[in-house]
């Protein structure tokens, strides 16, 4: 590779302190904020999904694969036609289409049916044995699921949200395309169509830096809280 390659990627000499800071922020923002409320939907969603699927009863089937097309559907959208989908809607809601509050609903709604199938798989790697001795000794539902359920399969929990917020985070720069700031608007239209190709390395750059710091945390979690 010749100096022409480096000048071209790697001049950072002009790049603005100030605007990488602020889309960094808008970022982090729009991936802490979503996952909040993925995390509490997802848990919400898997947990139904567990429930119902491994009921016997023809109403719980029934709830089971209402549950699991409106999981699926949302799931398959991709993210950025979900997101100009939801443009009216959240325009009606916040009075704008852009900025990181506006693409909130949209990385929610992508995000949330994805971590209850990984909630619903960690629940379905819970020994059964253990639910049904809980049972046994009279522990109500909502016992067993916040005393049993959940601190038995945390690890994988908890690795699912690493792998969801990761996933989340490659959302984010997707919504920059269509104005919805941070890292990815910043690579988008000051890098691409300003012709600035080091902004767009300094922006990927930023992004694994975020990506690679939240796996390492993840991981760490998840070998602190594994028993096995």
């Amino acid at each position: 590779m010749d100096k022409g390659f480096f000048a071209t990627y790697f001049d950072f000499s002009n790049i603005k302190t100030e605007s990488f800071l602020t889309a960094t922020k808008e970022t982090l923002y729009m991936t802490f904020v979503s996952m909040f409320f993925v995390i509490i939907i997802g848990l919400l969603l898997g947990l139904m999904l567990f429930y119902f699927g491994k009921s016997k009863k023809s109403s719980s089937k029934l709830a089971y694969e209402v549950v699991s097309l409106i999981s699926n559907t949302f799931r398959s959208i991709p993210f950025i036609i979900l997101m100009i989908l939801l443009f009216p809607i959240v325009k009606s809601l916040i009075g704008t289409m852009l900025g990181p509050s506006a693409a909130i609903p949209a990385l929610v709604l992508s995000a949330a049916p994805f971590y209850a199938r990984l909630v619903d798989i960690a629940f379905r790697e819970v020994d059964s044995g253990v639910l049904e001795a809980s049972t046994a000794m009279g522990a109500t539902q909502f016992q067993i699921i916040y005393k049993v359920l959940i601190p038995e399969s945390l690890p994988a929990l908890i690795s699912g949200v690493t792998v969801t917020t990761i996933t989340m985070i490659g959302f984010t720069a997707m919504a920059g395309a269509v104005g919805a700031g941070g890292l990815g608007t910043l690579a988008y239209q000051a890098g691409f169509m300003g012709n600035d190709y080091p902004v767009i390395m300094l922006a990927t750059i930023l992004i694994l830096v975020i990506v690679f710091i939240i796996q390492g945390i993840g991981d760490l979690c998840v070998k602190l809280l594994d028993k096995r």
